[in-house]
């Protein structure tokens, strides 16, 4: 070995020099300010094939402009959702408290498994954890929970602990040829089907429940299947409610679900199936449960603020759940991943808990505090709960409660906008949320009109089709005329989660997750339409 290489190898890659960091970092800060003045979307293209054609790994050791030169064409190719323009989903650009957070997780990479990996940073999770489920579950006594890789392992997480409850000892001896199912929203996330086919109970044993107009799973339906699956000798695992779904903001009734399954569950001398809620978009919902509606010190809008009294009832729902998933990277507006599985009660988790002996390199492990012993993950990164934290602490109760009546109003805005062009059919109305979906038909088309013929039945499998493309054609027609800097980027979904006779319905998408987005962009968000139509 070569003392001297060794020497320059450690001063260069593992001893802090300030200076070539902050440099490398204000490049990098530069290019994000360059990047704001550009159309989004509109960044580099992609070559998959040069990409996997040469992998490029340097022969000799370099320095950190070296590690800058080979990532930094990328980093200017990813557009960094900084533009008012963005409207196409559930995303936003990350706030600068949270960058603070995660720099500094980064900084130390923390692994948040046991203490030994991770010291405090693994009590800066459980005070993130405890503040999101105050927040959540208003006040509940003993919660805990951690921080996960997306909102899909949350949701596993809860479907877990639920065949846990009704095959106790599964996690050692498998299902065993249970007969096991969920429940889950017909307008719930995909995700469900994921969970459902990894934790072995099978996508065919994974039961939607469909919606009302609002995007709610009906109660009555709910009622149905749980009873023909009690009466086929089956074991329901979990129900999944929805609060907050991807693309409509559906809100699902908790407090009535969990008197239902309780209700079925004791007629059936059945186990209580385990009450997840997925609100990994709308749990933002509740830094709004206090608000003062009558004083009314941020001066919302007075269509919002009746949107909020309701908004204040529906999170009541969440103290009756038995875990929820939250994604703080969704609005939150923190870096990811920082999604987050929480339970109403401690000891549920007891049920995941793996034995010392299993973890021999993790012999001190504690279960009152090292998460490494119910955790899915071994490696878990810390950004989660330094971005929350951070944010949380940045922006506070209040700011949080701007942003999200803000999105509230812009959403309201557009909906009113659209509902009186005749040849446009807003689909949501009555949701509460950030989201905006609609249909746009050609001129002289009563889109009203034949949306309620369909729901009622009354179009021929031709004319739902025809009037399904159109809808399509027209959000195609729009893109293909689309001014980059000046128009907001929107997107389409194939369907809304609402299926009145079995049929998907698409709609033309708007979500207001960006803070900067103002009254301009929902104008020329009409304009637009008006001149394609």
């Amino acid at each position: 070995m070569d003392p001297a290489a060794l020497k320059r190898l450690t001063d260069t890659f593992f001893t802090c020099d300030r200076q070539s960091i902050l440099e490398v970092f204000d490049e990098f800060l530069l290019a994000l300010e360059a990047e704001s003045h550009l159309p989004p979307g509109m960044l580099m293209s992609r070559n998959y094939e040069t990409a996997q054609a040469n992998p490029e790994i340097h022969t000799l050791p370099g320095n950190l402009k070296d590690a800058r030169d080979a990532i930094f064409p990328y980093f200017w190719g990813t557009d960094g959702w900084q533009s008012p323009l963005h409207l196409e989903n559930v995303k936003g650009p990350a706030n600068y408290a949270s960058l603070v957070g995660a720099l500094a997780c980064l900084l130390k990479n923390p692994n948040l498994c046991v203490d030994t990996y991770c010291l405090r940073s693994n009590e800066l999770e459980v005070k993130a954890i405890t503040a999101l489920a105050n927040l959540i579950f208003y006040h509940t006594e003993n919660p805990w929970g951690v921080f996960t890789m997306g909102g899909t392992i949350s949701n596993l997480y809860g479907g877990k602990l639920g065949i846990e409850k009704v095959a106790p000892g599964a996690m050692q001896r498998g299902l065993a040829g249970e007969p096991i199912s969920g429940l889950v929203s017909e307008a719930g996330h995909y995700s469900n089907q994921t969970l459902a086919g990894w934790l072995g109970i099978g996508t065919e044993n994974l039961h939607a429940v469909a919606t009302d107009e609002q995007f709610s799973m009906r109660l009555d339906l709910l009622a149905e299947k749980l009873d023909q699956l009690y009466a086929e000798g089956r074991k329901v695992a979990f129900v999944i409610a929805t609060f907050g779904s991807t693309d409509a903001y559906g809100i699902d009734a908790i407090a009535s679900i969990r008197q239902l399954i309780e209700e079925k569950a004791r007629h059936y001398a059945q186990v209580t199936p385990h009450l997840h809620v997925d609100a990994a978009v709308g749990w933002v919902s509740c830094f709004l449960t206090e608000y003062d509606s009558r004083a009314n010190p941020l001066k919302i809008d007075p269509p919002a603020l009746a949107a909020i009294a309701r908004l204040q009832e529906l999170t009541q729902g969440f103290r009756y759940a038995d875990s929820v998933t939250i994604d703080f990277h969704k609005m939150g507006w923190g870096h990811y991943p920082s999604s987050a599985f929480i339970v109403n009660r401690r000891e549920e988790l007891g049920r995941l808990l793996r034995n010392v002996d299993q973890m021999p390199y993790f012999c001190e492990a504690d279960c009152r505090h090292d998460p490494a012993l119910f955790t899915l993950e071994c490696s878990r990164p810390g950004i989660g709960p330094y971005a929350v934290m951070a944010s949380l602490n940045g922006i506070g109760l209040q700011g949080y409660q701007t942003l999200i009546a803000s999105a509230m109003e812009m959403a309201m805005k557009l909906k009113r906008a659209i509902s009186e062009l005749e040849y446009c059919k807003v689909l949501n109305a009555e949701t509460i949320g950030p989201s905006v979906l609609w249909w746009v038909l050609p001129r002289g088309r009563n889109a009203e009109q034949i949306y309620q013929r369909m729901v009622r039945g009354e179009m021929s499998p031709a004319e739902i089709e025809r009037t399904l493309f159109e809808v399509q054609r027209m959000y195609e027609k729009r893109e293909a005329t689309l001014r980059p800097g000046i128009d907001a980027r929107l997107s389409f979904t194939q369907s809304t989660g609402y299926k009145p006779h079995a049929i998907s319905i698409p709609a033309w998408k708007a979500v207001f997750f960006h803070p900067k987005t103002d009254d301009e962009v929902i104008g020329r968000v009409i304009e637009s339409i008006e001149a394609i139509a």
